[in-house]
């Protein structure tokens, strides 16, 4: 691509900071449809690179290894040179995690922004010159302004001259299947304040995804419209699991109720499968932080509604477990359980939020043995996450089998959480 008339940049290096589960399988289909484009993602995280570098990549996502060693060392490459990723990129895409805040204010449902803020002020003190620079983190509403601010307070104290164009591109990817939500998005929808800044971006993907599904945006339309789809997604599961409970309760198949109720046109099939409760990395995330900015601005009636979809996928998840005890005579001390599945969806590894937790954990502070089994998910993860929810795990409790045969033998129970398709394959 040659240099932008109106912008003054060159356009044919795209840095990306943040190799995880947005960036990798991103930059892997931008790299792929823009041969002619230079695609490089930086992190800081060695060992996460070195595993983009090899044959076992750091995340599962089905297609995407394909497309990565169809492209890497060609167009495509993982590097941990931050300072020369940014120093030769054109437009910088900011990629990294915004957790929620587990301390001060907000602690519990604000984002938490110091990776996001880190990158602003990383990109500000190695751009040799202008850049457009694309929020891909799932961020509160306002947070490009912020970007803008550090960014521009740093060139005008180092007295340069150089432009940043702020960009908001917020991703919709599902695990599972993201390699076909980038293949054939939805929409692809782009936030920002200058028109040109917006078309740059809005070319590249017209490489592979038709002009009518680019939409564009002012800058907080497009910050907010992320956290709005999360929720509004959440919000059907938390319905429809309150429906389950009603049905078990009455003897209706809430199935049936879920199909009867998904031929409506206006409603429509999708998210209403009941479930142990939603999990990953995104949905609670950002509900809470759409709670949490409800109450800022005031809106206490509005935030209680969001809550309430969040205290009703934790419901689900301790209803659920508290079923299992009752079914085995009110107590499971010292009895095995097995557990099929603890990513938080089929067909990831990321353990994020996943109701397994919750399910592992209430039944082990019951006295059970409980025997996990899962085809993706590495034990240093799940022992990562209950430690990040601050969770006691006692290994003689929690054990992590090599095959479902070795976690169903001689169990009390088999409690299926994820919905892998190879679990409806087996001998029971």
């Amino acid at each position: 691509m040659a240099e932008h008339a109106k912008l003054g940049v060159r356009l044919n290096r795209i840095c990306c900071i943040g190799a995880g589960y947005v960036g990798g399988p991103t930059m892997a289909t931008i790299a792929l449809k823009c041969p002619q484009l230079e695609v490089v993602i930086v992190d800081m995280n060695e060992d996460r690179i070195k595993r983009w570098n090899s044959d076992e990549l750091p995340i599962y996502e089905p297609g995407l290894t394909e497309v990565v060693k169809a492209c890497r060392g060609k167009n495509l490459f993982f590097s941990t040179d931050v300072k020369k990723g940014i120093e030769e990129a054109d437009i910088i895409f900011a990629s990294v995690n915004t957790p929620t805040k587990t301390q001060g204010v907000g602690k519990g449902r604000a984002a938490d922004l110091r990776f996001i803020e880190s990158v602003g002020r990383t990109i500000a003190q190695y751009a040799n010159r202008s850049k457009i620079v694309i929020e891909k983190s799932t961020v509160p509403i306002k947070t490009a302004e912020a970007i803008a601010r550090v960014l521009s307070a740093n060139e005008a104290a180092a007295g340069g001259s150089k432009n940043f164009w702020i960009l908001s591109n917020p991703e919709f990817l599902a695990e599972g299947t993201a390699m076909k939500d980038l293949d054939a998005p939805d929409r692809v929808l782009i936030g920002g304040q200058d028109q040109d800044a917006i078309q740059v971006l809005a070319d590249v993907y017209a490489n592979w995804v038709p002009r009518d599904r680019i939409l564009t945006t002012n800058l907080w339309s497009s910050e907010l419209s992320k956290l709005v789809a999360n929720a509004m997604l959440a919000q059907r599961v938390s319905s429809i699991n309150s429906i389950s409970r009603l049905c078990e309760r009455t003897g209706a198949d809430v199935k049936e109720v879920a199909r009867a109720i998904g031929t409506d046109s206006r409603i429509g099939p999708k998210f209403l499968n009941a479930s142990v409760g939603f999990g990953g990395s995104c949905f609670q995330k950002d509900i809470l932080n759409l709670v949490y900015i409800c109450q800022q601005f005031g809106l206490e009636e509005c935030a209680a509604y969001w809550q309430q979809v969040v205290d009703m996928n934790d419901y689900q998840k301790i209803a659920f477990t508290s079923k299992i005890i009752q079914s085995l005579f009110n107590t499971v001390t010292k009895k095995k359980i097995a557990v099929l599945g603890f990513a938080f969806k089929k067909d990831t590894g990321d353990v994020r939020e996943t109701p397994a937790l919750m399910v592992c954990d209430m039944l082990m502070k019951d006295g059970a043995i409980v025997h996990v089994y899962d085809p993706k998910v590495l034990i240093e993860d799940a022992l990562t996450e209950f430690k990040y929810h601050d969770l006691e795990v006692n290994t003689n409790q929690l054990i992590f089998s090599k095959s479902p045969q070795e976690a169903c033998d001689g169990a009390h129970a088999i409690v299926v959480v994820t919905e892998w398709d190879e679990f409806k394959t087996y001998d029971y």
